[in-house]
Order: C-alpha cells, then structure tokens, then sequence
C-alpha cells in the first residue's frame, strides 16, 4: 500500500519553532518515523511539506490515483483550505488530520477545523507521534474493511 504523508505551512520550521509549543522534532525526524512505520506496516510512503496550499493540491493531483491512504497536517491552511479540503475528499481514499499540538487550544482561542468533519482519524496534541499513529489507525481500518 501507498500513504501520502502531507505537511502544511511552517512545518519545515519545527525544531525550531516555538518548540516548547511544537517541541524539538524536525520535520526530518518526522520523516524517519513515518518511513519506519510504514516499512513496519507494509506501507510505501510519500512526503510533501509546503507553505503554499496549491503546490499540496498539485502534488495530490499527480499521486492520487497511486495512493490508498493520505495523512495531513494543514497547520495554517487549517481552517480555510477548502480547495485542498476539496481535492482530499475527491480523491475518495480514507484520510487522517493531524496536529502536533492540541489545536483546539492554540493560544486560548477558538479555532475551526474544516477536515475534522470529514476526517477518517482525527488526531490532536500527540505531538510528533501523532503521524506514526495516524498511519497505523488507517492501515488498521483499511484492513478492517478488507476482511
């Protein structure tokens, strides 16, 4: 199986980043876990980060149709990408939301997230940790359907 592993906007600054907020991990080390994940669970993996919401919509374009599953962390576009929102959901392929810090609580405010609704796992304040359990709970639900 195939997995997308997206990241949004200021993700490539992590590590250094507020890290008391985003902790010390990079966007590398996120990268290594995900890889090793997925090589535990069967699982190609494919990474993008970007800062731009239409370079995320391209490179989804172009893979789509190879991929069985999609983890995102919008970051900033979280509460307004409906574009990207959009292309997600065309794709049909079940899809997991994550947010290294708990977003509903990002700095006191109330905040929406436009892909929880449509999300297939939904995780928040795990921290980096989150995107390997993300994989792990769509793989696991892809091969529920399967049986």
């Amino acid at each position: 199986m195939r997995a997308a592993v997206m990241h949004g906007p200021n993700l490539n600054r992590l590590g250094k980043r507020r890290p008391e907020k985003y902790g010390h991990a990079t966007l590398d080390d996120i990268g290594k876990d995900c890889q090793a994940t997925g090589e535990r669970l069967g699982l190609t993996i494919e990474t993008i980060q970007s800062n731009h919401e239409g370079t995320l919509i391209d490179w989804l374009h172009e893979r789509q149709d190879s991929l069985d599953l999609i983890v995102l962390n919008p970051a900033g576009l979280t509460g307004y990408a409906y574009s990207l929102l959009d292309t997600i959901c065309d794709t049909g392929l079940p899809f997991g939301i994550v947010h290294i810090s708990q977003f509903h609580a990002i700095d006191g405010l109330t905040r929406q997230d436009i892909f929880a609704p449509h999300a297939t796992v939904y995780i928040t304040g795990l921290g980096w940790r989150g995107y390997s359990t993300a994989l792990e709970a769509l793989t696991r639900k892809i091969d529920e359907k399967k049986s």
